[in-house]
């Protein structure tokens, strides 16, 4: 598992989260962020190129596989903006209470272990006036769809760097502290299994 987690994964990851569907949400959505502006795993560095560099004053990007950060660190010398980078999870994020205008995070609250704690921490260091951009995939409302997930879940854990097919994503920000303005919801593609987006925006409460 060791060659798999290191040599393997992060090239699956990237192919992944590099599909079309994918990235037409990226699209839609991470042009929204703006001032000093928190992503939380920011894996390969996928979203880098849709910010709007008159928006932003600073990325920072929370990402702990090194592989995966490589990969991200490239794309940003390319910028027009400021990217700095940090390797922890979202568990832990070094920064202090109040500090970042935005926090994005997309397909990436499926596979932090300690999904509370790291959007209690968003929470912490945005701003009273900030807000939580998110995009996930998790939990469909279609039972016969859920059940194939919950029935999966732990196996395809283990294959996918954490990753969860069945967590309620909307539920999981509320219960954190956050108050979802805006949310769409369904499904990006036939994989419905993987395929339930939830997007949209909240605030702290």
């Amino acid at each position: 598992m060791k060659f798999y987690n290191k040599y393997i994964l992060p090239k699956l990851i990237n192919c992944v989260c590099s599909q079309d569907d994918i990235g037409r949400i990226r699209r839609q959505l991470v042009p929204m962020a703006e001032g000093i502006t928190l992503e939380i795993g920011m894996g390969s560095g996928l979203n880098l190129p849709f910010y709007d560099p008159s928006k932003i004053d600073l990325v920072m990007g929370l990402e702990p596989m090194a592989q995966l950060r490589e990969m991200a660190e490239k794309k940003a010398l390319e910028l027009a903006f400021e990217v700095n980078f940090i390797g922890l999870s979202g568990e832990e994020i070094p920064l202090e209470n109040h500090c970042v205008d935005t926090v994005l995070v997309t397909y990436t609250l499926c596979s932090i272990p300690d999904i509370s704690k790291a959007l209690k921490e968003m929470k912490r260091v945005l701003k009273s006036s900030g807000k939580l951009i998110f995009c996930e995939h998790g939990k469909s409302p279609d039972d016969h769809i859920a059940k194939w997930q919950n029935r999966l879940n732990r196996p395809w854990t283990k294959i996918s760097g954490g990753c969860h097919l069945n967590r309620h994503i909307p539920e999981l920000i509320k219960e954190s502290g956050f108050k979802i303005v805006t949310l769409d919801a369904g499904y990006s593609s036939p994989m419905k299994l993987l395929s339930f987006n939830y997007k949209g925006i909240a605030v702290p409460e």
